[in-house]
């Protein structure tokens, strides 16, 4: 992953639990890193390191870490570095989760060494949409549903968010049916 990630997170931990925390979290994870770099690509391994950390750290679960990050990296870091591509997704939460399926191929023209994951999307109706989330990286559906609630929160639409499909029990990806 990126370092944008990497900063991200690490601004997540300052803002709710202050820098000593960061730099327990830091030390905990073994990660002799002093500064991450927005613009260079990482190994994985660091970030769910940091996150691992972060749970043990903070006493939340893991699962409630990569959800609490989804949400900051929709609220904060891509409003903040990215408005211009969050505004062209759409003007509601509907019109951005059909919209996304192209997003990442904006993203990659700035992270040309980006591995994203690949959405489609299924089942549109009025009020709710299936997400497909296709992705080499395991274990972060919770980052993706931390997103999603990022998202209506964002276009001031409650969501409700039902993961119907997972590889961990056989599917051969994660399908969420988001309801607003």
């Amino acid at each position: 992953m990126y370092g944008i990630v990497n900063k991200a997170i690490e601004e997540l931990v300052t803002v709710h639990f202050g820098a000593d925390k960061w730099e327990a979290i830091l030390q905990r994870s073994g990660i002799d890193i002093d500064y991450f770099i927005s613009s260079e690509p990482y190994d994985d391994a660091i970030t769910f390191k940091l996150a691992q950390a972060v749970s043990e750290e903070t006493g939340m679960t893991l699962s409630a870490v990569l959800i609490a990050f989804g949400e900051w990296w929709v609220l904060k870091t891509t409003k903040d570095k990215y408005g211009g591509l969050m505004e062209a997704g759409g003007n509601n939460l509907k019109e951005f989760l059909i919209n996304l399926p192209l997003f990442h191929n904006r993203i990659m023209l700035i992270y040309p060494k980006l591995t994203p994951p690949e959405f489609r999307i299924s089942d549109i109706t009025e009020n709710s949409i299936n997400l497909h989330y296709f992705s080499k990286r395991e274990g972060l559906q919770d980052f993706l549903r931390g997103l999603l609630q990022g998202l209506g929160i964002m276009y001031q639409t409650p969501v409700k968010i039902n993961l119907i499909q997972t590889r961990n029990e056989g599917g051969s990806h994660e399908i969420f049916n988001i309801i607003w």
